[in-house]
């Protein structure tokens, strides 16, 4: 394993997988990484810039923490190769023996196909390699969930968060403990994004440490650290430390201001790009499946370093206006002049006038020395103006329109 200077870091001993519901891939959390002082940590997915047959390159902020494996995580090498699994179209028993990872464009790694070795029923025989897709080799994840729980959970992946999270609060606790156990992590934080903050406290409370991190590392940071400060200090601290280091120093930035201010409601993940980019390299940054509609209507041109706190802002630019450029054309000379940035400090009244004044759906926030330090979106705005308990206020409505329907 490198770093992107071309050092050496340490060595992959395995690759660590989840299982997902609704019969899709399992999910590729991250590599374990063996250390020179033979330590062995864990590596996260986002950190892998690129794989090939003789190394990886890995970039950013790497927790050097001791690798321990959590529930519901599988370790290839350790757990998966030279397990025995019979396949009903095989005329004998066969051996796992190799698996493939994929990185589909604008989403998780996840596992593709897993090479079989037929048992040999004869000495010396050569035995046949096969390749098939990862759902032809039975139980090759075993569930533990319970079946009626990993129904549920099949079933609510084909619902919008909002709906999802409706069904969660209607359930009784045990079958929604169950259910929550069963879940994916990026499906369960985006319905816990619309719960209640009471239930969202509920329910990272029951869950152990390392399964809270995980599920709001999918959340995005500002959902998070709402979250978080409504949490026990102690417990709050302990999920913080067991996080990715860039996405736990992402919320103790937003922890740090207000949360009735822009700094507090502020995404610190915008889409920004340098002063050389193209209309094609904003609209591609755009499309990314995890950015949400709200932080699309606008992206940030900025000076080098391009991660937030960036380089000097430079502006933004609307993606109408993308949208109407060749792809060709320098994206900075279509910056709006009319677009003055927040300030960190701006309280919740004066970001809502903002936003009123001038039709926004997403605004810049720049801090003293004219860095872009994040993006406040219309959604995170209205989080705040509402009463505290419109979501379980909203949830109960939906209720009775279904009931009443």
């Amino acid at each position: 394993m490198l770093d992107p200077r071309g050092d050496q870091v340490g060595k992959v001993k395995d690759v660590v997988i989840q299982n997902r519901s609704a019969n899709r891939p399992p999910k590729v959390k991250g590599l374990v990484v063996e250390l020179f002082a033979h330590r062995r940590i864990f590596l996260s997915m986002e950190r892998v810039r690129s794989i090939d047959p003789n190394q990886v390159i890995v970039s950013g902020l790497v927790n050097t923490r001791r690798f321990e494996a959590r529930e519901r995580e599988m370790l290839v090498v350790a757990q998966a190769f030279d397990r025995t699994v019979r396949r009903a179209e095989a005329k004998s028993a066969e051996t796992i023996f190799d698996v493939a990872i994929h990185h589909p464009r604008s989403r998780d790694w996840e596992v593709a196909e897993v090479a079989l070795r037929e048992v040999a029923r004869r000495p010396f025989q050569r035995p046949h390699i096969t390749i098939v897709d990862w759902a032809e080799v039975p139980d090759f994840i075993e569930v533990t969930a319970p079946r009626d729980a990993e129904q549920q959970a099949m079933r609510l992946s084909e619902l919008k968060a909002a709906d999802v999270a409706r069904e969660l609060h209607d359930m009784d606790p045990p079958l929604r403990a169950a259910v929550i156990e069963a879940m994916d992590d990026d499906r369960l934080a985006e319905a816990l994004e619309e719960l209640p903050e009471d239930e969202q406290v509920d329910v990272i409370e029951t869950m152990d440490t390392e399964r809270a991190a995980d599920v709001l590392e999918e959340m995005d940071p500002d959902d998070a650290a709402d979250l978080i400060a409504e949490l026990e200090p102690g417990l709050a601290e302990t999920i913080l430390q067991r996080m990715e280091p860039d996405e736990a120093r992402d919320v103790r930035t937003l922890l740090s201001y207000d949360a009735a201010t822009a700094g507090g409601l502020m995404n610190p993940e915008p889409v920004v790009l340098g002063a050389d980019a193209t209309v094609a390299d904003a609209l591609a940054q755009v499309r990314q499946e995890e950015v949400t509609p709200a932080m699309a209507a606008l992206v940030f041109i900025c000076r080098s370093p391009l991660d937030t706190p960036t380089g000097r802002y430079l502006g933004a630019v609307h993606i109408q206006r993308l949208l109407r450029e060749p792809p060709s054309a320098l994206a900075a000379a279509l910056i709006d002049p009319d677009i003055a940035p927040l300030t960190p400090q701006s309280n919740i009244a004066q970001v809502s006038r903002y936003f009123a004044t001038y039709d926004m759906v997403c605004a810049p926030v720049v801090d003293a020395e004219q860095r872009l330090i994040g993006a406040v979106t219309v959604d995170d705005v209205l989080d705040h103006i509402l009463p505290s308990d419109w979501r379980g206020l909203q949830l109960d409505r939906l209720e009775l329109e279904v009931t009443d329907g």
